[in-house]
C-alpha cells in the first residue's frame, strides 16, 4: 500500500473550527498556584481581580475545574476572517537538511497583526465592550500583542492605550505606527506619564525599558481612569485560555492524516504562544494518553525557565501587580536590549512553570545569533520570513530534525510559527551586517533580581 501523501498545507474547514477553548488546568493534578493578593497574601478572589481586569476574565483567570469554555459566537465570527491557519509540512526545509525527520509547522501570521497575539486581543476586547467600558490599556514587547489589541478595539470602538517596551519602541517604528493606525495611542516605556514610570526613570535612568515596567504603568492608567481595564497578552491563565485554538487547531489537522507528532516545540516568554500550542496535546499526556516530548525555547539573555527560581514574585517592576508563582529571573530584572522583544519577559506563566516544575516539558535556551542564523535559513527555503520570536522554535526545530539526520530516526517535528518578522528588519539588518552579538547573564548579573524576591511562605 503507497504512504499517504501529505499536502504542503493542510486547511481546516470552517465547520471544523474549534466552538471551545480548552483549559488544561482542569486536567492538571497539580494545579497552578493562585495569584496572591500583594497586600494580604491571600489568594486572589475574583472580585479583586475585577478591579483590574474585566470581569468575565477574572472568572476565566481563577477557573482550574472546567475544560471546555464555550467560545461566543461574535469571537467564532471575528475568527473566520484569519482562521483556522495552516499547518504547515516543510518539505522544503527537510530536503535541505536531507533528515529523516518530518517536520510541520503551524503558521499563525496569516492577519494583519502578524502573529497569533490576535487570538487573545478579541476575546478580551469582546468582554470589556460587554461589560459597557470605554477602553483598555496593555503593555507590549515587541509590538505584536499592542498591534492585535489595537485591531480588535477598533473592532468594538474600544479605546486603547498600549505603552510600548522604550527599546522596541525605537527598534520598531513601523509596528508603532501600525497601532496608530488602529486608532491606539502608544507611549514609550517607562515613560514619566505614570507615577511608577517617573520612579522606574530615577532608579534607572536611561534603561531601555522592560515588558514589567511596561506592565506596571498600563495597570496604573487603567486603575486611575474611570471605565478603563487592564488586558494582557501573554503569562496569565485567560490568555493560555484563548490561544488553545492554534493547538486545537493543529491536533484536529494532524487528525485527518493520522499524524502523531513526536516533538512539539514553542518558543516561550510569558507563555501565549507555547501554551497555546500545547495544550490538546499536553491535555492528552496529563491524562496518560499520550506522552509527547514538549519543548519549550526561551533566549539566552532572559533565561526564566533555564536558570530561574520557581517562586512568588511580582508580575511587573512596580509591584503593582498581583504575585504569581513562576519561574523568575526577579522583577526588577533588566534583559538586555536583544531583537527577541516578545521574549523578554522575567518570569514565565504560572499553568506552564507548574507543568515545567512537574516534569512534563523540557526548555532549552538558545543565543540569537544561532536564532537568526536558523531564521535566514528558513526564510530561504520556506518563503516565509519568521518573527525573531518564532525563530526561537525553528533553531530548536532544526537542531532536532539533524539529529534525526545522525541517528536515522523518522520523528515528527511540530512547531509554532508564532509571526511574520517584516517589521522586525533592524536586527535582520544586524545580523546581515555582521553586528549582532550575544549576551548571556553571569548568575552575578541574575543574583539581584532573585535577592528581591518577595518572602512568601507558601
Amino acid at each position: 500500500m503507497s504512504e499517504t501523501i501529505i499536502p504542503y498545507k493542510i486547511y481546516l474547514d470552517e465547520s471544523e473550527m474549534p466552538t471551545k477553548w480548552y483549559n488544561m488546568r482542569a486536567d492538571m493534578k497539580n494545579k497552578p498556584a493562585p495569584l496572591l493578593n500583594p497586600a494580604t497574601l491571600e489568594p486572589m478572589t475574583v472580585e479583586e481581580l475585577s478591579g483590574v481586569f474585566c470581569h468575565e476574565l477574572a472568572k476565566q483567570e481563577v477557573d482550574d475545574t472546567t475544560p471546555y469554555i464555550e467560545i461566543p459566537e461574535e469571537i467564532r465570527k471575528f475568527y473566520k476572517m484569519y482562521r483556522p491557519s495552516p499547518l504547515v509540512r516543510a518539505y522544503c526545509l527537510e530536503e535541505k537538511l536531507q533528515t529523516p525527520a518530518k517536520i510541520y509547522y503551524k503558521f499563525e501570521g496569516n492577519n494583519t497583526s502578524g502573529s497569533h497575539k490576535l487570538n487573545s486581543a478579541i476575546a478580551q476586547a469582546y468582554y470589556a465592550k460587554k461589560q459597557g467600558l470605554k477602553g483598555v490599556t496593555t503593555e507590549t514587547g515587541a509590538g505584536q500583542w499592542g498591534t492585535a489589541l489595537s485591531m480588535a478595539c477598533a473592532y468594538f470602538d474600544l479605546d486603547c492605550k498600549v505603552y510600548m517596551v522604550k527599546v522596541s519602541y525605537e527598534q520598531k517604528p513601523f509596528r508603532r505606527e501600525v497601532m496608530r493606525t488602529y486608532g491606539a495611542s502608544v507611549t514609550p516605556s517607562p515613560s514619566d506619564t505614570t507615577e511608577v514610570g517617573k520612579k522606574i526613570l530615577k532608579e534607572h535612568p536611561g534603561t531601555t525599558g522592560s515588558l514589567g515596567c511596561a506592565i506596571s504603568e498600563a495597570v496604573e492608567a487603567a486603575v486611575g481612569t474611570e471605565g478603563y481595564r487592564y488586558v494582557l497578552g501573554s503569562v496569565l491563565n485567560q490568555v493560555l485560555l484563548h490561544q488553545s485554538v492554534i493547538g486545537l487547531e493543529t491536533k484536529a489537522a494532524l487528525d485527518k492524516y493520522n499524524i502523531v507528532p513526536d516533538i512539539i516545540i514553542g518558543c516561550a516568554g510569558g507563555g501565549s504562544n507555547l501554551g497555546g500550542l500545547i495544550s490538546p496535546f499536553m491535555g492528552e499526556k496529563l491524562k496518560g494518553e499520550k506522552n509527547y516530548r514538549i519543548i519549550a525555547v526561551e533566549p539566552a539573555s532572559c533565561p526564566s525557565f533555564t536558570r530561574g527560581k520557581f517562586a512568588y514574585d511580582f508580575c511587573d517592576t512596580g509591584k503593582v501587580c498581583p504575585l504569581a508563582k513562576m519561574y523568575t529571573l526577579g522583577s526588577g530584572f533588566i534583559p538586555s536590549a536583544n531583537h527577541a522583544g516578545g521574549l523578554r519577559y522575567h518570569g514565565m506563566s504560572s499553568t506552564l512553570s507548574q507543568l515545567y516544575d512537574d516534569g512534563l516539558m523540557e526548555a532549552v535556551s538558545v543565543e540569537q545569533t544561532a536564532v537568526f542564523e536558523a531564521a535566514t535559513q528558513f526564510a530561504r527555503v520556506e518563503g516565509i520570513l519568521p518573527a525573531p520570536e518564532s525563530s526561537h522554535a525553528i533553531r530548536v526545530a532544526i537542531d532536532e530534525a539533524l539529529k534525526c539526520k545522525e541517528t536515522g530516526e523518522e520523528k515528527t517535528i511540530v512547531f509554532g510559527l508564532t509571526g511574520t518578522g517584516y517589521f522586525d528588519m533592524v536586527a535582520y539588518q544586524k545580523y546581515n551586517d555582521g553586528e549582532m552579538s550575544d549576551y548571556i547573564p553571569t548568575d552575578e548579573d541574575l543574583k539581584p533580581g532573585f535577592d528581591s524576591l518577595p518572602n512568601v511562605n507558601r
